[in-house]
């Protein structure tokens, strides 16, 4: 082999282990970013207003590292709780402050709401998906059978993001009512929810149990009377930190039973049981609390 030839190919050799080595810092710090990007999910922050605004360029930033680490189980998680967090908080919540005065504009709210839970429903379930390949199918025929496929198991790491799927899943199909296809979907993320409490009960502090109470109160056959049990179970495993638990009682039991007594109660627990508190979900919770008591004569 001639030395101009013997050169060509250890440069070509040295470039394609160069583009090699390239791919492996680049995956690291793709990685380092997404870690840490869904570590920001557990922050707190004391200013609603400021969450708010911060959280779309989180959900955007996000969304744009999953789609280059698109095996990442715990950014997937993030996403999926980032998107159903800021529908639920700043969207559906405001949709029903602002009804009386407008309810042009709380529609509007509640169908981009509604488009959040898909967005956040889709990332948790693709990756569930990837995880657990054939799940999607599985949860379709179990909820078109309205059965109990015991076939069916998550492992503990699946938990969270089956719990966001369904949460975000339950709350697209609330802010569905008129579309039958998607209603018809409720014994599939009923069952995706079962799953997950089958999994570990007491995940997010009583925030799976409640979904479960949220979930028997609205499926065929289930009733407020029913849901009891996983209300009462969310707020022993929430311990101090029961105040959305609490909430979700005082609206998915004491309200639909028309215990006016009782769902003012609650929602003083409720209150609180949140003072001093700067997660989110607790913040969340007090804000709705504190509005929903102001409401009461209305609502009974």
């Amino acid at each position: 082999m001639c030395l101009r030839r013997k050169l060509r190919c250890l440069a070509l050799s040295a470039s394609a282990l160069l583009l090699l080595s390239a791919c492996s810092p680049r995956q690291y710090l793709l990685r380092q970013a997404s870690d840490e990007i869904a570590s920001q999910a557990q922050a707190t922050e004391e200013d609603l207003g400021l969450a708010k605004d911060a959280g779309a360029f989180y959900l955007k930033l996000s969304e744009a590292l999953l789609r280059q680490d698109p095996g990442n189980a715990k950014l997937a998680e993030s996403v999926a709780a980032g998107f159903t967090q800021y529908a639920y908080a700043f969207l559906a919540c405001e949709a029903d402050r602002i009804e009386a005065r407008s309810p042009t504009e709380a529609q509007a709210l509640r169908e981009r709401a509604a488009r959040m839970y898909a967005r956040a429903q889709r990332h948790a379930k693709a990756m569930l998906e990837q995880q657990t390949p054939g799940l999607s199918a599985a949860l379709e025929a179990a909820g078109s059978a309205n059965s109990s496929n015991t076939s069916l198991r998550l492992k503990p790491e699946q938990v969270g993001l089956a719990y966001w799927a369904a949460a975000a899943w339950g709350g697209q199909i609330s802010l569905s009512k008129d579309s039958p296809e998607t209603v018809a979907q409720l014994p599939a993320a009923l069952r995706l929810a079962q799953l997950a409490y089958a999994a570990q009960a007491d995940y997010g502090a009583g925030a799976l149990a409640s979904l479960m109470g949220i979930f028997e109160a609205s499926r065929a056959g289930g009733s407020a009377a029913t849901a009891l049990p996983y209300f009462d179970q969310a707020i022993a495993f929430a311990g101090p930190q029961a105040g959305p638990a609490l909430l979700a009682k005082a609206e998915g039991h004491a309200l639909p039973t028309q215990d006016r007594a009782g769902f003012e109660a609650l929602l003083r627990q409720a209150i609180a049981a949140t003072q001093g508190r700067h997660d989110l979900p607790s913040q969340v919770a007090r804000e709705r609390a504190q509005w929903l008591l102001s409401q009461a004569a209305d609502l009974f």
